[in-house]
C-alpha cells in the first residue's frame, strides 16, 4: 500500500509539472473545494489551516529570495524607522537577536550611533558581517541567556526576540541588572492580528506565526509582562499586527548595580 502511494505521488508530481500556472491553480482549488466539501466543518478548517501554515512558510522563503536574501518585510513595513527615530545621537546600542544585521546596519547608518549586534546563530552573524558590514557595528556570536556583551548600553533593541523567551520578564530584569540600559525598544507579534488565530487555537491547530514562539501578545499580556519586568511603557504603536514600544527602566532595579 505504501509503495503504491509513493508511485502515485511521483506520477502526480510529474503530471502537475506540465500544467500552466493558471491550470495548476484551478486544479488545486477544485481539489481542495471537493475534498473539504466531504469533511465536517471542524475537520475542513484544521486541514485548511495546516495548509495555510505551509503556505506562510513558503511565502516567507520566497520573500527572502525575492529581495536577494533579506525578507521584504524590512522595506515594506518600515519597522526600521521606528527604531531609528527613537534613538538619540551618541547613544550606545545593543541589538539582541540581530539576525542577519539589516536593522543594526540601518540604525548605525541613519542614527549615527555605535551598535553591538549579537545573535545565537553563527550563520546569521557570518551573513551579517558579509552583507551588512558597517564601521559602527560590531557583530558578536553569543547566547545572551548565558552571557551579555560588556556594557554599559543606553538602548536595548529587541526586534521580534522577546516572544522567543520562556521567562520574559525575568529576562528583561536580568538585562537591566547586567547591562544597565536607560531604555528598551521592543517589537513583538500580536495574538489579536486575525480572527483565524483564536479559531486555530480552539481547533488545536498551530496558531503561532513561528513554532518557536513561547507567546504572542495581547495588549493586556504585553503590559503585564512589561510591568513585571519593572519597566514603564512610554510609547506604543500598533502596526502591521505588531506592538512597537519604548519602555524605560524603573530606577529601583538598577540602583544597586548601575
Amino acid at each position: 500500500m505504501i509503495y503504491f502511494q509513493l508511485i502515485l505521488k511521483r506520477i502526480l508530481i510529474k503530471m502537475l509539472k506540465y500544467l500552466s500556472i493558471p491550470q495548476l491553480e484551478s486544479h488545486i482549488y477544485q481539489l481542495l473545494s471537493s475534498r473539504t466539501g466531504e469533511m465536517s466543518s471542524a475537520e475542513a478548517l484544521r486541514f485548511l489551516f495546516r495548509l495555510d501554515a505551509v503556505l506562510y512558510s513558503l511565502e516567507g522563503q520566497k520573500a527572502i529570495d525575492y529581495d536577494g536574501g533579506t525578507h521584504t518585510k524590512h522595506r515594506h513595513t518600515g519597522y526600521h524607522d521606528f527604531f531609528i527615530k527613537n534613538i538619540r545621537p551618541a547613544e550606545r546600542i545593543l541589538d539582541i537577536g540581530c539576525g542577519i544585521g539589516a536593522l543594526a546596519y540601518d540604525v548605525a547608518e541613519k542614527s549615527q550611533v555605535h551598535v553591538t549586534a549579537i545573535d545565537l546563530n553563527p550563520e546569521n552573524i557570518a551573513k551579517a558581517s558579509q552583507r551588512y558590514s558597517h564601521p559602527r557595528v560590531r557583530y558578536v556570536v553569543g547566547d545572551v541567556l548565558q552571557e551579555l556583551p560588556n556594557g554599559p548600553f543606553d538602548v536595548i533593541i529587541l526586534s521580534n526576540v522577546l516572544e522567543h523567551q520562556k521567562e520574559r520578564s525575568a529576562f528583561l530584569r536580568h538585562i537591566q541588572r547586567v547591562v544597565c540600559p536607560s531604555r528598551f525598544l521592543i517589537r513583538v507579534p500580536l495574538f489579536e492580528r486575525d480572527w483565524r488565530v483564536p479559531l486555530k487555537k480552539e481547533l488545536g491547530v498551530e496558531w503561532r506565526l513561528d513554532s518557536t514562539h513561547e507567546t504572542e501578545y495581547t495588549l493586556e499580556s504585553f503590559a503585564e509582562e512589561i510591568a513585571e519586568a519593572k519597566l514603564t511603557i512610554t510609547h506604543q504603536e500598533i502596526r502591521w499586527s505588531e506592538i512597537w514600544a519604548e519602555a524605560v527602566s524603573i530606577n529601583e532595579i538598577k540602583k544597586d548595580t548601575c
